[in-house]
């Protein structure tokens, strides 16, 4: 008979060791995550306001194999569909014309006031 003090130890499990953030974010990101809730704020059973949250986390590849690809569309996000160059040369000849319309309505005016002065 054996002492409790001489058992051979315990086999050891194949337990997974525990998930870094790291390891948990690449998973989300793979597989992706939904989360949706509803808030709603009643006073007097009249319903004020109501909030739909719908949060869909996922890495872009597996947005795009969704279907989801709204940011490549968005012009404010997408510089490659903006030729920036061209806008900014377009508003610098824009704010040059109205500058120099600004500039000759002033010369009319000051000649209006001149000649109202000599009269």
């Amino acid at each position: 008979m054996t002492s409790p003090a001489h058992r051979s130890p315990a086999p050891m499990t194949n337990r997974p060791e525990p998930a870094g953030l790291a390891d948990v974010l690449e998973r989300v990101l793979d597989k992706g995550m939904v989360i949706a809730g509803d808030i709603r704020i009643n006073l007097l059973d009249i319903e004020l306001l109501t909030i739909k949250i719908r949060l869909l986390i996922a890495s872009v590849d597996k947005a795009r194999e969704m279907g989801i690809d709204w940011w490549e569309h968005d012009p404010t996000l997408s510089v490659g569909e903006r030729d920036l160059a061209s806008e900014n040369r377009q508003l610098r000849t824009r704010i040059a014309e109205l500058e120099r319309r600004s500039t000759r309505s002033r010369q009319l005016e000051d000649a209006a006031d001149r000649e109202e002065t000599r009269e």
